[in-house]
């Protein structure tokens, strides 16, 4: 989601209202998904590289991501949204963390759109922490070399039991993945839009959607 902060520095504003004004965005998104269909969608809502902005733009980031869950998580419970997180969530302060850990459980059971945020997340530290956890299983010889496979990576990475992105949108006409779902977007389509995140609306995501379904994946074949 790019372009907050360019958003608002073209606007004569803080950067953190291109935040502000980014959350409608993904209001207007979630809803476009639902009614389209999608059941699944991914949000990198703050990368590990993202720990080295200014600490009040943090601060902030971190204050809205509060606000996010103490507001909407009882509307997102009602409109059958299954709300998860990916990355390192140990590392977000204390409040946050209360507040995503009780959100995750009011919506665990919820069957419809599956509603994905990435915090504090770095796909490399992803694949690390899952070679890790792989190799302890093989020292305590729950698991023999040669049975590593794709499939033994993809279930101990942080996304075990969503299936592979069919589809990436980049606002801001941003053209590299920036450590986002390395792993998981091997075969992925990609959509690159010129338009910042806060301009991006349920239009724009029909968009992509029309333009994804002209593709034809082949996955390496004819």
């Amino acid at each position: 989601m790019d372009g907050n902060g360019r958003w608002a520095q073209q606007r004569g504003l803080p950067r953190l209202m291109g935040h502000h004004e980014g959350a409608n965005s993904i209001r207007e998104c979630v809803e476009a998904c639902q009614q389209a269909g999608v059941q699944y969608l991914t949000l990198y809502a703050f990368s590990l590289e993202n720990w080295k902005r200014p600490r009040t733009e943090v601060k902030g980031l971190m204050g809205l991501l509060e606000r996010f869950l103490r507001e909407r998580t009882d509307e997102i419970a009602q409109k059958g949204i299954c709300l998860r997180a990916i990355g390192r969530l140990q590392d977000l302060p204390e409040p946050c963390h209360k507040l995503l850990s009780e959100a995750l459980r009011k919506t665990a059971e919820n069957r419809g759109l599956t509603l994905i945020l990435a915090l504090s997340y770095g796909s490399r530290t992803e694949i690390v922490d899952a070679i890790k956890n792989i190799a302890e299983q093989a020292i305590d010889g729950k698991i023999q070399p040669d049975q590593i496979n794709d499939q033994t990576v993809a279930d101990h990475l942080y996304t075990k039991g969503v299936p592979d992105p069919d589809l990436l949108i980049r606002t801001s006409g941003e053209m590299r993945l920036s450590n986002f779902l390395l792993w998981q977007l091997s075969y992925t389509e990609i959509y690159v839009t010129q338009k910042l995140w806060p301009d991006f609306r349920a239009a724009d995501l029909q968009r992509a959607l029309q333009d994804y379904n002209t593709r034809h994946r082949r996955y390496g074949g004819i």
